[in-house]
């Protein structure tokens, strides 16, 4: 009504009839509002785990983003793809991700960064948890990546891997024979191998090689673990012994093996212990990442961040089902304790 008497007062002026339609447009909302329509930005991920075993990490993810101010179902779209443990499914995940223009892919494990990086060159693409992005090639360098990759890396020093053998160790101080699952393929494993070794020459401790490179090396892996019956168990952090990680734990406690981890999922899932990074906490962070690429920023300029924090988790339930008495001493170091 207010829109209609002014134009009426310029009327009864005699103003020219162009002016009179230009500003009848100008103070019509409808008119305004239909010029205008919000940016619905499409965000892909990337997964080797299922869904029902990354559900968690990437509700973390989406969660973050809406508080930066990512709606779901109104200014964002997520494509979620999943490998279901099988990495060479990786490739033709990506390309489907490539197919559907997403403004920005979320890659977590090396596998998934190197078929992202294969599909396109100019698309954004946020690492979660690489492992030697340098030397692998993803990137130029940490502090300037170049090209279209930046984001998180996983990358801990060797140490971490000694210090993962003195825990589980302090928890079984008479095991002299410990069972180390992994894939020796992925990225880090020899230098962290080096270190178990330098930390088991130390603690007078005999390690074993359970090698685990494909789904189906599993069971042969449970099979060796249950005949050799180690005295621990180090798991490693690859993504393979992350999608298995419930059977993992399900194998070690039904045959009574203390296990340390360095992802706190099995020890959420009934793991004795973890000592490791948060994933969760690397997947919110890759949101800020996201936000600024989607306001104007380049992959290339931003740097590549590296974690600063590592968890201790305990699960004490577990502990008493092992018949182990934990120490006061190291309860107390925990980040968190699980009854």
């Amino acid at each position: 009504m207010t829109c209609q008497r002014t134009v009426a007062r310029m009327i009864q002026s005699r103003l020219a009839p162009a002016l009179v339609c230009a500003l009848t447009l100008l103070l019509s909302p409808t008119v305004a509002g239909s010029q205008q329509s919000a940016k619905v930005y499409r965000i892909g991920t990337l997964t080797v785990s299922p869904a029902d075993r990354a559900h968690h990490f990437l509700i973390a993810f989406e969660e973050r983003l809406r508080e930066l101010g990512y709606v779901k179902g109104s200014n964002v779209v997520y494509e979620h793809r999943f490998a279901d443990g099988r990495p060479e499914r990786l490739p033709e995940l990506a390309r489907d991700l490539a197919a559907l223009s997403v403004d920005v892919i979320i890659a977590g494990n090396n596998a998934s960064i190197a078929a992202a990086k294969k599909v396109t060159s100019k698309t954004p693409i946020i690492m979660t948890y690489s492992v030697d992005p340098v030397g692998v090639g993803f990137v130029a360098g940490l502090a300037h990546p170049g090209g279209n990759i930046t984001g998180l890396t996983a990358d801990v020093a060797a140490e971490i891997w000694g210090k993962r053998l003195e825990l589980v160790r302090e928890v079984v101080p008479r095991a002299a024979h410990v069972a180390v699952l992994s894939d020796p393929g992925f990225p880090g494993m020899p230098s962290a191998w080096k270190a178990l070794e330098n930390a088991a020459t130390t603690l007078g401790v005999q390690l074993q090689s359970v090698d685990v490179r494909r789904l189906e090396d599993f069971d042969p892996a449970f099979t060796v673990i249950s005949t050799k019956r180690p005295g621990a168990l180090v798991v490693a952090a690859d993504p393979l012994t992350y999608t298995r990680r419930r059977e993992i734990a399900a194998t070690a406690a039904r045959h009574r093996i203390p296990a340390i981890y360095a992802f706190r999922e099995a020890a959420d899932e009934g793991g004795l212990m973890s000592y490791g990074v948060n994933i969760p906490g690397l997947y919110r962070r890759a949101a800020y990442f996201v936000d600024r690429i989607l306001k104007g920023a380049k992959p290339g300029d931003l740097p590549i961040e590296q974690p600063t924090t590592f968890e201790l988790v305990i699960n004490v339930k577990a502990a008493k089902s092992l018949g182990l008495t934990l120490s006061q001493s190291l309860l107390l170091r925990a980040d968190q304790v699980i009854e």
